[in-house]
């Protein structure tokens, strides 16, 4: 219950700031933007119809693809982005104060692309989605195999051509500044937190070290076969990687086990594998 309160708080604060960026900085300043949000804007200009009104039909009916093609676990994590983002997106559009809030083109596209990077990112780390324009690539990387990156630049570049024939030069400009500070803030968004430190601990008692990593750490293990420099003892080391968070503690588990351990701790950024990528096997 815990993890299903936070997953549903942290989407819709994705959303919120999501449908700010977009509703606040960028519709006001005619940037070009891709997503479902570029397709609402183009549909605004060709037929009249809301664009907030667009983007609601146009979740609705990606949220029945996905559940027809990618099924129902993929909808259940996709169906509260489907709605929150075009109801907050209308909410912010309607409140007068805000809409004033810079008439400065350049702070708007900085601000934009932060809040939008920002949304997304807070959405993805939680491994949801925000529906609309990233299910098609989704359902093309199921049939194909195509790279869902490579498919969703495609897509969102396709959506940015089609708005030049309704934005200024400069508008175009300024919207591709924006698009390259949205990536830049989602790439770090999704990497907060995500440092993880590399152990590994040389010392006699290797195994109730590597029995206290898995029992009270939960995290794996793996002999090295090494040889003591100044003895020339054949010895086994213990390798592991855990959060930065846990280090102090782990670090003080293997202390009290071994005041002379050798501790060697180093930052990585990225782990593939069983109890990151992968979920952890039940022993």
């Amino acid at each position: 219950m815990r993890k299903i309160f936070l997953d549903v708080l942290c989407v819709l604060i994705g959303n919120t700031i999501l449908a700010f960026g977009y509703a606040i900085f960028a519709v006001p300043a005619n940037l070009i933007v891709g997503g479902a949000t570029g397709i609402g804007l183009i549909c605004e200009r060709l037929i009249g119809l809301s664009h907030t009104s667009v983007i609601l039909i146009f979740n609705v009916l990606m949220l029945i693809a996905g559940f027809i093609f990618l099924g129902k676990a993929f909808v259940a994590g996709t169906v509260l982005s489907t709605f929150a983002f075009p109801i907050f997106l209308e909410v912010f559009e309607n409140l007068e104060p805000l809409q004033n809030i810079t008439n400065d083109i350049l702070l708007s596209t900085i601000y934009a692309g932060i809040c939008i990077g920002l949304g997304i990112g807070i959405v993805f780390r939680r491994g949801y989605s925000t529906g609309g324009m990233d299910i098609p690539p989704l359902i093309i990387n199921k049939k194909t195999g195509v790279s869902v990156a490579l498919l969703i630049n495609i897509c969102d570049t396709i959506i940015l051509l089609m708005q030049l024939f309704f934005s200024s030069f400069e508008g175009i400009l300024y919207g591709l500044v924006m698009v390259f500070i949205t990536n830049l803030v989602l790439d770090k968004v999704l990497l907060v937190g995500e440092k993880n430190i590399q152990l590994l601990v040389i010392s006699s008692k290797y195994k109730e070290i590597s029995e206290i990593i898995l029992k009270e750490i939960d995290r794996g293990c793996t002999y090295v076969e090494v040889t003591t420099g100044y003895l020339k003892q054949p010895q086994k080391a213990v390798l592991s990687v855990i959060s930065s968070r846990q280090y102090p503690y782990v670090n003080e588990l293997i202390l009290q086990i071994d005041p002379t351990a050798f501790i060697i701790s180093s930052d990585i950024h990225s782990v593939n594998g069983r109890g990151f990528t992968l979920p952890n096997i039940n022993l």
